[in-house]
C-alpha cells in the first residue's frame, strides 16, 4: 500500500487531490496539511512515501517548501501540484530534488501515474515538462525559475503593461512593496528597467 501526505493550503484543492485517490485501491492517504510545518511533522510521524506539496503554502514561497522539506527530509520522495505551468518552475524543482511535477489543471490525469511511477523509484515527467527539458537540454536554466509566485505574478502584470499603482491595487499591497518586489525581480533576472522586464516577460511567455 502507498502512504501518502497532502500538503495544500486550499480545501478545495485537498478534497479534490482526496476524490482523486480515493478510487485508487493501492493508494491512502495518512495525513493533510494546510502549511509546511504541519507537513514536516506528518512526514516526521509517518514517513509517507510520497508527499504531494503544493508549490506555494503559507509563509513559504516558490520552491522555499521544497528546499526546506528535502534539507529536513533528504530521502522523502515529493510531486509537486502547482497551479504555474511547467515553464516556471518544474525545472527548479527538479533541480531541487521534486520527483514530479503537475500542474493543478492536469492532476486528475496525471497525478496517480506519477505517484505509482514515484515510489516505483522513477521520477515522473509529463508531456509537456518532456518537452519542455528537450528544448532546454543544451541550455542553462532561465533566470525567472528562481522568481517567488508574488514575483511571478508582478513580472506578469508589468508585462502586460501595467504601471506600478496598478499593480499594487491589483494585488492589495503598497506601491513601496511593489517597488521592493521589482528591484528583487530586477536583481534576479539581470534587468534594470520596467522596460527591459516588460520584453523578458513576454519573450519568456510569462505575460500576455
Amino acid at each position: 500500500m502507498i502512504s501518502i501526505v497532502i500538503a495544500d493550503d486550499h480545501e478545495l484543492i485537498r478534497e479534490g487531490v482526496k476524490k482523486i485517490i480515493r478510487a485508487c485501491a493501492d493508494i491512502r492517504i495518512v495525513g493533510e496539511a494546510a502549511d509546511l510545518a504541519r507537513t514536516l511533522a506528518l512526514v516526521a510521524r509517518h514517513a509517507p512515501d510520497v508527499v504531494v506539496l503544493d508549490i506555494s503554502l503559507p509563509g513559504h514561497e516558490g520552491l522555499d517548501g521544497l528546499a526546506e522539506l528535502r534539507r529536513r527530509f533528504p530521502q522523502q520522495r515529493a510531486v509537486m501540484l502547482s497551479m504555474y505551468d511547467e515553464q516556471r518552475y518544474a525545472l527548479g524543482a527538479l533541480h531541487l530534488g521534486a520527483a514530479g511535477y503537475i500542474t493543478k489543471a492536469m492532476a486528475a490525469e496525471e497525478l496517480v501515474k506519477a505517484i505509482r511511477q514515484v515510489v516505483a523509484g522513477s521520477t515522473y515527467i509529463g508531456p509537456r515538462l518532456a518537452e519542455l527539458m528537450a528544448r532546454q537540454a543544451n541550455e542553462p536554466p532561465p533566470p525567472h525559475l528562481n522568481l517567488t509566485p508574488r514575483e511571478a505574478e508582478i513580472v506578469a502584470l508589468i508585462g502586460a503593461g501595467m504601471q506600478i499603482k496598478q499593480v499594487a491595487a491589483e494585488l492589495g499591497i503598497s506601491v513601496s512593496s511593489v517597488n521592493t518586489y521589482r528591484n528583487r525581480i530586477f536583481r534576479k533576472l539581470g534587468l534594470a528597467s520596467n522596460a527591459a522586464l516588460i520584453r523578458y516577460a513576454l519573450k519568456a511567455g510569462l505575460a500576455s
